[in-house]
């Protein structure tokens, strides 16, 4: 049987997955989120850098990372340094220390594209869910499973959850680009 609730669930999760790409985005103000799409290559797989040390910010223009093994500092440095994020990683012992400069104009606006790309990417999953929900509505339809009126009422809800997750999208692009647009 046909539920609803099931594409509402995909939906809500690629809005989950497009909340994280953009709080990995880099706004100027230091956040222990920006290095969770930064993968080190230890112990013979690519790990996340929270699984290899204690990342905090101890000032709002600072991630420091308190490495747990001393062999891993310099693969850490490496990744970092490979990294899109633009960052230049100061070493002191087992600590990564993580200077967040000021954004210069031109990245300003070049994150604002990245952001609408990452929006319109995030946009088009969800109405790939959309058109999923109403081929399944069809068939039902075809097979003689549902009625011709429940069939418009339900292709009418799953229109209004996709509006609504576009909403949320277009909402969250908005606040983003005023944060990095922020100086």
């Amino acid at each position: 049987m046909f539920k609803k609730e099931n594409y509402n669930a995909k939906m809500n999760k690629t809005f989950e997955v497009f909340s994280k790409e953009l709080s990995s985005l880099r706004t100027g103000r230091a956040n222990a989120n920006m290095l969770d799409i930064i993968k080190a290559d230890v112990y013979g797989q690519k790990m996340p850098i929270n699984q290899l040390g204690t990342v905090t910010v101890p000032e709002p223009r600072t991630i420091s990372i308190q490495v747990w093994d001393l062999s891993n500092v310099n693969i850490i440095d490496s990744a970092i340094k490979k990294s899109e994020l633009g960052l230049n990683p100061q070493i002191d012992g087992q600590i990564i220390r993580l200077p967040i400069p000021d954004l210069s104009e031109d990245r300003r606006i070049e994150i604002k594209k990245m952001i609408k790309t990452l929006g319109e990417k995030n946009k088009v999953s969800i109405r790939n869910i959309r058109r999923e929900a109403n081929d399944e509505l069809k068939l039902l339809g075809k097979n003689k499973e549902i009625s011709e009126d429940v069939n418009k009422k339900l292709e009418k809800e799953i229109q209004m959850i996709t509006d609504k997750q576009i909403e949320k999208i277009d909402l969250k692009i908005s606040q983003k680009e005023k944060e990095i647009m922020t100086i």
